[in-house]
């Protein structure tokens, strides 16, 4: 190779490697949808185990039964608390708090309302 074609090639190395060092860091920040898709699928699990526990709740507190109405209330409410940011889904948090904090006072039939409510805005979220 002649020192002419030495530069040449040197310069369009360095030119590749200017080119690959910049764009791969920015390819990587792109490269996350995978990483919100899990985030989602998440949440919509989360969503779907409050609604089991909000089921759960709602059968006991129609048995009269507040103390596991709470204890499934509770679990509930810990999973809808994961579940997004969905307006159902916030309103579903109200009324299980309401649901737990009657239930305590062992108000069952008030309770259950509560977590009838949130069960019917948990079915409701996306």
């Amino acid at each position: 190779m002649t020192r002419h074609n030495t530069r040449i090639a040197l310069g369009l190395t360095g030119l590749l490697a200017t080119v690959l060092t910049t764009t791969l860091p920015v390819q990587s920040a792109f490269g996350e949808g995978g990483a919100r898709r899990d985030v989602v699928r998440h949440e919509e699990q989360s969503v779907r185990d409050a609604i089991k526990h909000a089921t759960e709740a709602v059968d006991h507190g129609k048995q009269g039964y507040a103390e596991q109405l709470v204890t499934h209330a509770e679990a509930s409410l810990q999973l809808a608390m994961r579940g997004g940011t969905d307006p159902h889904v916030a309103e579903a948090i109200t009324n299980l708090k309401a649901a737990i904090e009657h239930g305590m006072a062992g108000h069952a039939d008030v309770a259950t309302k509560h977590a009838e409510t949130a069960l019917t805005h948990l079915s409701q979220s996306k």
